[in-house]
């Protein structure tokens, strides 16, 4: 059976023709280096504050709670909540538009994360706060819309699960030996890879060029668009 479990992991299922060129790596590269950049833009230049890190908000959250420091842990809070709105709307998104003719609804959300983080360029600094709630909540769109890659789950924005499967399938491979399984843990490499890349363009540009460098986040994305669109009109 296609589903059937393999020592630990799964065989991807057949891709339909509206699933395919959302699930090609190529195109989650894209989103994986924009995903990395985002991270380390908004804790480079907006206080410190990640915005597809959740686990290291909610630490930072708690710690300046446990302190009695109401401002310091609402700076932390506030992207936590935009986060799990993103994907409350990209839920909503999804369940409208999903049989949509004249554009997919994934690529309906590059456009609204496009739009957005380009808005968030022209936001100064001394409104931090409304800037990383803003990318937390394209961030959170991005993870919700995007989950699988050559047909296996995965995560755009972060690391900490994908590494998980990484190893998993890496693990499996080194006992059966089977192709599938050592694709499969290349996928993951190759995601985490490319986010870390991400971050490190994002961290460097950050420190040179500011506010802006989060256009970049846009090419990045606009690339993955139009990955799509040339993917789905062959």
């Amino acid at each position: 059976m296609a589903d059937k479990k393999i020592s630990g992991t799964h065989r991807p299922h057949r891709l339909t023709s509206q699933e395919h060129y959302s699930d090609a790596f190529l195109t989650s590269a894209f989103l994986a280096l924009s995903g990395g950049l985002q991270d380390a833009y908004t804790y480079n230049t907006r206080d410190g504050v990640f915005s597809n890190a959740q686990t290291g908000n909610v630490v930072l959250m708690s710690q300046h709670l446990m302190r009695g420091e109401w401002g310091a842990c609402m700076r932390y809070f506030v992207p936590v909540i935009a986060f799990a709105l993103g994907v409350f709307l990209a839920e909503r998104i999804c369940h409208r538009y999903k049989y949509a003719q004249k554009i997919h609804w994934r690529q309906l959300i590059l456009s609204i994360e496009i739009v957005i983080l380009f808005a968030v360029g022209f936001i100064p600094q001394q409104f931090n706060m409304a800037a990383t709630v803003l990318v937390s909540l394209t961030c959170a769109m991005q993870v919700q819309t995007f989950r699988k890659v050559g047909g296996f789950s995965y995560a755009s924005t972060m690391c900490i699960g994908n590494l998980r499967s990484g190893t998993d399938a890496l693990s499996v491979y080194a006992r059966e030996h089977k192709p599938e399984q050592l694709r499969q843990a290349l996928y993951y490499f190759g995601v985490i890879f490319m986010f870390a890349i991400g971050a490190g363009i994002g961290g460097n540009l950050s420190a040179w060029y500011g506010i802006r460098v989060i256009w970049v986040s846009c090419i990045l994305l606009a690339v993955g668009y139009l990955l799509m669109e040339i993917d789905k009109w062959k």
